[in-house]
């Protein structure tokens, strides 16, 4: 069949065809192809003209020509112009078997016999657009629906759209009861005008309250209980359509524990408050009488000293020892109680400076050697803390000494951001089993009318040092000796909860 009468602007419908970007052919009433242009046999993977002659349903995956020849046949009965399929799936098949989604338009043609035009699009992207856009809907409503937070939808004008499980749960309302509605149904009363002329206001000119920074605020249940909700609102644009999306979470919980830690610290306070001024006390209290006993036993000794046998000296010289260990006492409980709560001021400390201090104040006798490696570091800290640190330990491995040539070394080194300080001795040595118990208080291990020990001064060395979220602990060999060792991270300085005092 030859298509020469069909002329357009004097160019015949084959020309035309040809030069259309869109793939189209012309069948005839038999649904034999007549003419299929470049763009189709491309579309389908055919060589230029192999198409002619062939039936339409070739282009049509074989599961579904019976039904084509039919909507065929129903074009054929109302020739129009229309889409075809309206309502239905149409698909195309290409040469290697691959099926994908066409949108086809059919045009009747006048001609004799009747002819039909149809230009097909591939609309595999289209699909594959569509595809995705139901999942991220679908993900979305699996979101909405699952989250755990309240979400509200409203319009520009404050109206319910949307409530998710969570907000119906948590409001009391079911969706159905709450769309429409205002959303300030979820709010007391007292901020419902206020929040209606908030929308108003931001309408007119764009100044944001909470929409996009979220704030802290008040809802209100379906039974009329007023509780406290964390508020999160963000602003979308549907085409031309303003809306906002709140999320709300029920922090009722959250403000309980912040009153019960506020409550908690207020008494925690207090109570520090009365343990300084109770340490104070009870140390003025004990320390007056202890002292006129201290004078008195000191006045006896003196005094009657040739009226005493050796049984009288010996318990003089025990009740001296004990106001003095008594006195020591109470000033190591006092240090205790004060670290903590006794903020002194920050400063760089310089170790070497600290320790030169403390062997001289220790002044070890003659038969012993402190040794103190060089280039120790500077740390930021309370002075006092670290000296109280090192002091303790040096005047325990003094103490305790037991060997006629004492040494004593001081070490350091540094490594994984923390300072290591090490005081190592060739004293008696400590049974493992008391490694633990050495740094409780009032634990001393020898007899105290033999070495003179509070038992204070471990406990105090492994408070300040776990104050300053160091870990302290000892290693030992009977008869060989000890090492008490202590860490504080690099750059340390005072907690920032302690109060000063």
């Amino acid at each position: 069949m030859r298509l020469d009468n069909f002329v357009v602007d004097g160019r015949n419908l084959e020309w035309l065809l040809a030069a259309a970007s869109d793939a189209m052919l012309i069948a005839d009433e038999a649904g034999r192809i007549v003419l299929a242009n470049p763009a189709l046999c491309k579309l389908f993977g055919y060589e230029p003209g192999a198409l002619l002659g062939q039936p339409v349903e070739t282009l049509v995956p074989a599961r579904l020509r019976a039904n084509h020849a039919g909507l065929r046949g129903g074009f054929s009965a109302q020739p129009r112009p229309r889409a075809m399929g309206a309502g239905t799936e149409l698909s195309g098949v290409h040469r290697d078997g691959r099926e994908f989604p066409v949108e086809v338009s059919l045009s009747p043609l006048s001609a004799e016999p009747p002819l039909v035009l149809a230009i097909v699009h591939d609309i595999t992207a289209r699909k594959e657009a569509e595809a995705a856009l139901q999942e991220s809907e679908a993900r979305m409503r699996a979101v909405f629906n699952s989250v755990a937070d309240a979400i509200i939808t409203i319009d520009e004008h404050g109206a319910i759209e949307r409530l998710n499980p969570a907000a119906q749960t948590l409001f009391g309302y079911a969706e159905a009861e709450a769309v429409g509605r205002n959303v300030s149904l979820l709010m007391p009363p007292a901020h419902r005008d206020r929040h209606d002329g908030y929308l108003a206001h931001y309408r007119a000119t764009g100044e944001r309250k909470i929409i996009g920074i979220g704030r802290e605020v008040e809802g209100r249940r379906k039974d009329g209980v007023i509780f406290p909700i964390e508020l999160t609102v963000t602003e979308m644009w549907l085409g031309t359509r303003r809306m906002f999306t709140g999320v709300v979470r029920d922090i009722s919980q959250r403000k309980q524990a912040e009153r019960e830690n506020r409550q908690l610290l207020q008494e925690l306070t207090s109570a520090n408050e009365e343990l300084t001024n109770f340490a104070y006390v009870v140390s003025h209290d004990l320390k007056a009488p202890l002292r006129g006993i201290g004078s008195l036993a000191d006045w006896l000794a003196t005094d009657y000293a040739p009226h005493f046998n050796d049984e009288g000296r010996e318990h003089m010289r025990l009740l001296i020892n004990r106001v003095h260990r008594m006195g020591a006492l109470i000033d190591g409980i006092l240090q205790y109680s004060r670290v903590g709560r006794v903020r002194e001021a920050r400063a760089a400390v310089d170790v070497n400076r600290v320790l030169a201090d403390v062997v001289d104040l220790l002044a070890a006798p003659p038969h012993i050697t402190v040794t103190v490696q060089p280039g120790m570091p500077t740390l930021m800290m309370e002075p006092t803390r670290l000296q109280q640190v090192f002091h303790n330990l040096i005047s325990n491995a003094i103490k305790y000494m037991d060997k006629p040539a004492g040494r004593i070394s001081v070490d350091w080194s540094e490594h994984g951001g923390e300072v290591r300080f090490a005081v190592a001795d060739n004293g008696p040595g400590i049974e493992t089993r008391h490694f633990e118990r050495i740094f409780q208080l009032f634990q001393t291990l020898a007899p105290r009318d033999r070495v003179e020990s509070t038992g204070v001064g471990l406990a105090l060395v492994k408070k300040i040092v776990e104050m300053y979220q160091g870990r302290v602990g000892v290693d030992s060999v009977m008869g060989q000796g000890s090492t008490f060792w202590f860490t504080l991270p690099t750059g340390v300085g005072p907690l920032p909860h302690q109060e000063n005092q």
